[in-house]
């Protein structure tokens, strides 16, 4: 019997992980984490075969017992940067294949930097969840060739634990992405784009705020697609944000007579995109719902290619 581990399935992550591999009746889920009876609470709650494992991934038995006998594991435990490449090193080493819901670049990099002879025919994925990584799937499945210029909008409103918090604050530098800059002509170009205030954008409800940023997942993807031009941005869903984080190089978008950021005045439209142009917006909710279905096919074919890179280690052929 196929055996999918889940390490942190008690998590607010992980218990979304186990209820979409529950739904797709792969084989039995063992389901791993510090906290027994939240664990079998998780199992009891779950159709078909569920097994609870305590298990903390900072003991290397016990974390070696769990990935034993595994055919794939599903990392959702956090933070990251505490993580680093500690789980991917004991599946892969128990004959896994290993899947993170997070794991940005140290990840990768912790990885790399010592890699075991395991990946010469196992996977090993990271950054699995909506940025990066749905942020990085939906351009390829929308591209079908080279692009004049993408504009992605990343963003919403959902609850995230503090782990999961944590491993955000953690994720700013140059080794991340750049703010406010745009990709142009095999380049990155510094300052070039401005925030935006109060408008309209497709895959979003009501008017919200953007913020660009163009992170190293998208400048990668930019060179790997040969896009021309790219605009990448966060889109934020709440007014909560102070005035003075708007400021731009003496270009600043700020209230005209209120200080209500609802009084604030919207930046003047940009000139059309070009007529080869692919808008992409990602959100959380859309994994629930109309996302699911196309993206099941895809994900186990043609974008396994164009994913090969940084944040994909392929099985050899």
């Amino acid at each position: 019997m196929t055996v999918i581990g889940v390490l942190g399935g008690a998590g607010t992550v992980g218990r979304v992980a186990v209820d979409r591999l529950a739904g797709e009746n792969l084989g039995e889920l063992r389901i791993g984490g510090r906290d027994i009876d939240r664990v079998r609470a998780v199992c009891r709650a779950t159709p078909g075969a569920a097994v609870p494992r305590r298990v903390d991934l900072r003991d290397p038995d016990e974390l070696r017992a769990f990935c034993a006998g595994c055919r794939v594991v599903v990392n959702c435990a956090g933070p990251s940067y505490q993580v680093l490449d500690t789980v991917a090193g004991a599946a892969l080493a128990a004959g896994a294949d290993y899947v993170d819901a997070g794991g940005d670049v140290t990840a990768i990099g912790a990885l790399k930097s010592a890699a075991p002879p395991e990946l010469a025919e196992r996977a090993a994925v990271f950054s699995a969840g909506v940025m990066p990584g749905l942020s990085g799937l939906l351009p390829r499945l929308l591209a079908t060739g080279p692009l004049a210029r993408l504009d992605g909008y990343v963003g919403g409103a959902a609850r995230i634990s503090a782990l999961s918090a944590v491993d955000v604050l953690l994720t700013r530098g140059p080794r991340f992405g750049t703010a406010l800059a745009a990709w142009r002509d095999g380049r990155i170009a510094p300052g070039a784009l401005a925030p935006l205030h109060e408008v309209t954008l497709p895959g979003f409800a009501g008017r919200v705020h953007a913020w660009p940023f163009l992170s190293a997942e998208v400048a990668g993807l930019a060179t790997e697609l040969d896009v021309a031009e790219v605009r990448n941005y966060t889109v934020y869903v709440t007014d909560a944000i102070p005035p003075g984080h708007w400021r731009r190089r003496g270009r600043t978008t700020r209230p005209s007579r209120s200080t209500s950021p609802r009084s604030w005045r919207r930046p003047r439209p940009t000139s059309p995109p070009p007529a080869r142009t692919t808008r992409c917006s990602s959100r959380p909710c859309p994994l629930q719902g109309p996302l699911q279905g196309p993206l099941q096919g895809p994900l186990q074919g043609p974008l396994q290619g164009p994913l090969q890179g940084p944040d994909l280690w392929p099985r050899a052929a």
